[in-house]
């Protein structure tokens, strides 16, 4: 396990590798993003816009996908504000949210007067996919990425929406997979880091049937193009960083976590919106050896807010915490007892990196 020597990204991340400088992927994006010229990328955005416009659409010129977050709230600011766009909201609804995440939804929609729809996949199939999710691959989160995709490009075609912005393009913004430049089509994004090669058709069994899943299908990218459905990453026009996103909001009604960051959280305003996120991200932890503390500090590094010798303190006090403060909440939303929870850390955690010292599970290497 190497880190990175400009920030404390380890080459364990997948799609993550060093170069002769010591520098990861993103690292190299950050010089990559240096050489853009963003007023001409902003002019592409332009003509985009200005085509929707032209085409006179009754109802909707975009649907732009929110949680009431930073950064979707930011974007459907650009749209609707900056450029007039008649903008519909669409949200996959949480089924533990928070009072910050419910508080900023209804902050962001009044704020932007825009109107707003909710999807919510019924319960006991959202339940059971995350579950299976969580007890095959680690990962109960890669529900929700994909009906979030699939349900919000679905919209997309059953409203007649010609165009779908979604934020940053992960792969390159963060260091997924190294690419030498940004792309502007999303309409992949069911490929993305987020989804990979799986399908919910991988879920498919006695308890969840194709009937049940409408909302996490991805619709065929030949339907969507004789439709003429867009889908755009706006990160690929204007130059992308979260923490300018939450300062953009914080002045019009977001607020971050009231407690404070959550466990192993360097910030208070990320992914805060529902409770059965952060489990799904600590199991980074156990299987790449990095997770929250890490991210964080990396991306104020890209964004020359933070030196690298800050970062490798905050992550090493931080990185060891453990997000169980909503873990009875998780366990009792997925009907899985302790015992399955700590037989699930112990099947994927990766013993390459991590040891067992007097009975307890320690990192190998830690960023210096």
């Amino acid at each position: 396990m190497k880190f990175c020597s400009n920030c404390v990204m380890p080459d364990t991340k997948p799609g993550v590798w060093l170069d002769e400088r010591g520098f990861c992927n993103a690292c190299r994006t950050k010089e990559v993003k240096a050489n853009i010229d963003w007023d001409d990328r902003f002019k592409d955005l332009e003509l985009i816009v200005e085509d929707i416009k032209k085409a006179n659409h009754p109802f909707y010129d975009c649907i732009v996908a929110v949680s009431g977050g930073k950064d979707s709230w930011y974007q459907a600011a650009v749209l609707a504000e900056h450029f007039g766009l008649k903008v519909l909201c669409v949200t996959l609804a949480a089924h533990l949210p928070t009072t910050e995440g419910i508080d900023n939804l209804n902050n962001m929609i009044k704020d932007l007067n825009v109107d707003h729809m909710k999807i919510t996949i019924k319960p006991s199939t959202f339940r059971k996919i995350r579950q299976k999710c969580f007890l095959r691959q680690g990962e109960p989160n890669w529900a929700e990425h994909c009906a979030m995709f699939s349900s919000v490009v679905n919209t997309a075609l059953i409203y007649e929406v010609p165009l779908v912005v979604w934020g940053e393009d992960i792969a390159f913004e963060f260091g997924g997979l190294q690419r030498s430049e940004s792309k502007p089509s999303a309409l992949a994004i069911n490929k993305s880091d987020l989804v990979k090669e799986k399908t919910v058709f991988d879920w498919l069994d006695d308890d969840v049937s194709e009937r049940d899943v409408f909302f996490y299908k991805y619709p065929d990218y030949k339907k969507l193009e004789e439709a003429g459905v867009q889908s755009i990453y706006l990160g690929h026009f204007v130059k992308w960083y979260g923490r300018k996103n939450y300062e953009f909001v914080l002045p019009r009604g977001f607020t971050g976590r009231r407690a404070g960051p959550l466990p192993g959280n360097f910030l208070d305003y990320d992914n805060i919106d529902e409770k059965l996120c952060e489990i799904n991200i600590w199991f980074k932890y156990l299987k790449f050896g990095f997770w929250r503390a890490t991210d964080q500090t990396c991306y104020d590094i890209w964004n020359d807010r933070l030196s690298r010798q800050d970062a490798v303190k905050i992550v090493n006090d931080l990185q060891d915490e453990k997000p169980f403060n909503d873990l009875e909440d998780f366990l009792n939303f997925h009907m899985i007892t302790r015992e399955q929870f700590d037989q699930t850390i112990e099947k994927f955690r990766n013993h390459d990196l991590w040891e067992l010292v007097d009975g307890n599970w320690n990192l190998k290497t830690k960023v210096s």
